[in-house]
């Protein structure tokens, strides 16, 4: 019997890493979007112009027609599930979505938790300050001493806690925090310099945009659970396609007027 021993361990060592590499390959994120025919993404739904709610209730704007162009080349259709910023990372770790296309930046800290496509957007970060505001803050550390208002949980966050003597002041959204700098009770606000415009324009505020933040340009990629070589394949392809075709400098053009797909777009 011994001299079968090894022949039966080699076989049954064989068959369990077939049955391992089966589940492993179909536990792959591709595998369950195509059979469930949807790509399911993860927006807020009230982050204009990449993504909000039209007059009709209809949701629009830039990454809502990246999530619509990307789920088309998987051949897929997209199913989009509205959820606020400060839960969405946690919310894609617990499998309720499988994608997020709502400009996350792509940084070291969340690719330790995540796997990201290749970047779409490159973008920075910009000062908004008081119209009748004539200082020229040209970096962080001229804020030091003065208060600055970020949105809570994005990387503009991180960018202006990182910075010692600089109060960085935290609001759950852009109305808020612009309210308190157009009255003063804040200094200067961090955020996409894509972003600004629209915010200026729409607030009705007397604001201003101030100076880029040096060295503190962003990758805004579509994030996903780790362990789906197979899907980040063809998510990187799809992209990969929609800049080949001009489908990407297509959306960004209507929605900001310029390529914002490209690196150094400021």
């Amino acid at each position: 019997m011994k001299s079968f021993k090894p022949l039966f361990t080699s076989a049954l060592v064989t068959a369990l890493l077939g049955v391992t590499t089966a589940s492993v390959h179909a536990a792959d994120l591709l595998d369950t979007v195509k059979q469930a025919g949807v790509l399911k993404v993860a927006l807020e739904g009230t982050y204009p112009p990449f993504d909000y709610r039209n007059s009709d209730g209809q949701l629009e704007g830039f990454d809502v027609d990246v999530a619509k162009a990307v789920a088309a080349r998987l051949g897929v259709k997209p199913q989009f599930v509205t959820t606020e910023w400060s839960g969405i990372l946690a919310g894609l770790q617990a499998g309720k979505f499988d994608v997020i296309v709502n400009q996350v930046a792509i940084t070291p800290a969340r690719k330790q938790a995540l796997d990201f496509s290749q970047p779409y957007v490159y973008s920075g970060a910009q000062l908004l300050q008081r119209e009748k505001d004539s200082r020229a803050f040209k970096s962080l550390d001229d804020l030091k001493g003065h208060k600055v208002g970020v949105v809570l949980g994005s990387n503009y966050a991180e960018l202006v806690k990182a910075v010692p003597a600089v109060g960085a002041q935290t609001y759950p959204g852009d109305a808020e925090m612009l309210g308190d700098l157009a009255t003063g009770r804040i200094d200067a606000v961090v955020n996409d310099h894509l972003m600004l415009p629209y915010l200026i324009k729409n607030s009705h505020l007397p604001l201003r945009t101030g100076n880029m933040i040096p060295g503190a340009d962003t990758q805004m990629g579509i994030p996903f659970r780790k362990g789906n070589p197979r899907f980040e394949k063809a998510i990187d392809d799809a992209l990969a396609a929609m800049r080949e075709d001009g489908t990407l400098k297509k959306i960004s053009m209507q929605w900001f007027g310029t390529d914002t797909t490209t690196p150094n777009v400021h």
